[in-house]
């Protein structure tokens, strides 16, 4: 088993809270095959996000974003990893309350998690910052496509032509706000846990950073399943290891706990 003794203890966390929580990131999709954004071999060390993923570079050269934005498309269509199954099990059993996650890939959704709570959008859906017109993902694939992509043309739409719509993904942009809706139903979520596992992120990226310190905040405890430690998160534990072997592992030791 991996880390052993450190599932174990982490497996005993988990049997004991009254209510824990889940908060991932983007290192839960690398073993489904989406790089972490941030890694040497992840997106922004291609595109600048400052030109690439911010809403007013989007309205100043949509084209140019779309090209950044037909290779995302591209990578999220990856399916769920043995971790993801695993916190979905975890959920269905009565584990964990629910699940907010960074990651736009719906890729939780997927393996069958029900109580997500995506705090950055999601790439599912698509709307037009000029008619506000909503598209799913598969019609919005199946548009003409800006040259050199297969994506639709971001063009403006004065009669409400879909085909002419200036499409943006449902995610949250780097200049954009946090969905209100998001932010009131993860704290809702959050309130009264005394246990969050956080998984595959390096807590950096605010305001979805603060969520652990909430919880610690409130009493409950942190434990960390991560390759590498955030450097400020100071978990009551630490699991060192790949989501899809430790997670996995978690829940088995949990289930022989509570049998």
């Amino acid at each position: 088993m991996i880390h052993s003794e450190a599932v174990v203890q982490a497996a005993r966390r988990l049997a004991a809270a009254r209510k824990a929580v889940v908060l991932t990131g983007a290192g839960v999709s690398t073993e489904s095959g989406i790089p972490d954004f941030r890694s040497a071999q992840g997106l922004w060390s291609r595109y600048d996000p400052a030109e690439y993923a911010t809403l007013s570079a989007f309205l100043r050269q949509p084209a140019k974003v779309w090209n950044m934005l037909a290779e995302l498309e591209d990578l999220l269509d990856a399916r769920p990893n043995a971790g993801h199954a695993a916190l979905a099990r975890l959920e269905a059993e009565g584990g964990i309350a629910g699940i907010v996650t960074q990651n736009v890939d719906g890729l939780h959704q997927a393996a069958g998690s029900r109580t997500v709570i995506e705090f950055h959008g999601h790439n599912r859906s698509f709307t037009c910052v000029r008619c506000r017109r909503g598209f799913d993902r598969a019609a919005v694939r199946g548009m003409p496509s800006v040259p050199g992509t297969r994506m639709p043309r971001p063009d403006p739409c004065p009669e409400g032509t879909p085909t002419r719509c200036l499409l943006k993904p449902d995610v949250v942009f780097f200049d954009e706000g946090i969905p209100p809706e998001a932010v009131a139903a993860s704290a809702g979520l959050v309130s009264g846990a005394d246990l969050m596992l956080v998984i595959g992120t390096s807590c950096e990226v605010y305001p979805a950073a603060d969520l652990p310190r909430q919880v610690r905040a409130q009493g409950g405890a942190l434990i960390e399943i991560n390759l590498d430690p955030a450097a400020d998160l100071h978990p009551d534990l630490l699991v060192q290891g790949r989501f899809g072997e430790v997670v996995p592992a978690l829940v088995d030791a949990w289930a022989r706990l509570k049998a």
